[in-house]
């Protein structure tokens, strides 16, 4: 039988774990108890585990790991490690891999989406490709036009990998924190200038203001270049679709924060795709977003970059109002 050292020692583990002498539960800590049920503890181990397989494993005494789901919570996956600790007793302990899962079919995910949206435009090159090769008779017209939407789509397959390329560069660098001192200011007053010769922005107002004595931060140059061309050229995207419309960047201090606030005058965003707006490759209109040049990926480098900045991100919409992207980053002084 367990001795009280046992206990101590197993109520250690954070992962649930139990002692099995024969087919008798005969020792579980907090973890185990919370995930079983409070009453295991000298209970057969065929009530305690419904599993044919784990059960078969257990009950014979063999040792090994053995993978089962939907144990404790439906869909769940864990990982059962069994392993003899004396003469007739085992240690069961349950590892909880959902994490892992998770984060193995985010990567298949990732992967799957990356080929879908690299595939669309390159069977367009190669369909205009085939036909400037079989259609030899083609007028000079037809062919600049084919040339023209050849080199459109080449265009969008390169916006898509410079974003994968920054979006890996900016997640393999996350644990190492930025130490450049960046008038955050200038930066912005750079990606307004740039933002205003955008597609769509000559009947677009983007106007910048500064707070003044805004403090020198601490930050990743390029880095926070980025986040504002992508907040910027999403804003002028989906947010100058007539000359009524308006961006405003306001930059200013916040209870010990630099506060960044994208804001434009568009047809605004429905709740429900809130949530979801910094995923990889998730649009609201997917159409529209390709006709406009966006690879999806803009928010999700925005995130990226805010956390690696020890920030926050705020995404604020109201259909037929507009939305407002607020980003705060940490006054270091």
């Amino acid at each position: 039988m367990a001795l009280p050292a046992d206990r101590s020692l197993l109520d250690a583990l954070d992962e649930p774990a139990m002692v099995v002498e024969g087919k008798l539960v005969t020792l579980a800590n907090r973890a185990a108890r919370t995930l079983l049920g409070t009453a295991i503890v000298n209970q057969d181990v065929r009530l305690t585990i419904r599993h044919p397989q784990a059960l078969e494993k257990i009950l014979s005494g063999s040792v090994g790991d053995i993978d089962i789901i939907s144990f404790g919570e439906f869909g769940r996956p864990w990982t059962l490690a069994i392993r003899a600790i004396g003469p007739g007793a085992l240690l069961i302990r349950f590892m909880d891999r959902s994490a892992a899962a998770a984060a193995e079919k985010m990567r298949v995910d990732f992967v799957a989406n990356a080929s879908h949206e690299l595939r669309t435009p390159l069977a367009t090159i190669f369909g205009y490709a085939e036909t400037l090769t079989d259609e030899a008779d083609l007028v000079p017209e037809r062919c600049a036009e084919i040339g023209k939407i050849i080199g459109t789509h080449a265009q969008n397959m390169l916006r898509i990998i410079e974003d994968l390329m920054g979006l890996s560069r900016i997640e393999a660098g996350r644990f190492v924190a930025p130490t450049e001192a960046i008038a955050i200011g200038e930066v912005a007053r750079a990606a307004v200038d740039k933002a205003r010769s955008l597609r769509g922005a000559e009947q677009c107002d983007v106007r910048l203001e500064i707070e003044n004595g805004l403090p020198i931060i601490v930050g990743d140059h390029g880095q926070l270049m980025q986040l504002f061309d992508n907040l910027l050229s999403n804003a002028v995207r989906y947010g100058c679709l007539s000359e009524a419309c308006r961006v405003l960047v306001t930059l200013g201090t916040e209870d010990g924060w630099v506060r960044i606030s994208v804001i434009d005058t568009g047809p605004g965003i429905p709740r429900e795709h809130l949530p979801r707006l910094t995923a990889r490759f998730y649009r609201v209109d997917p159409a529209r977003s390709r006709d406009s040049g966006g690879t999806g990926l803009g928010l999700a480098i925005v995130k990226h970059i805010v956390e690696r900045h020890k920030g926050t991100l705020e995404i604020r919409s109201t259909v037929g109002e507009g939305t407002e992207v607020v980003v705060r980053l940490p006054d270091r002084r």
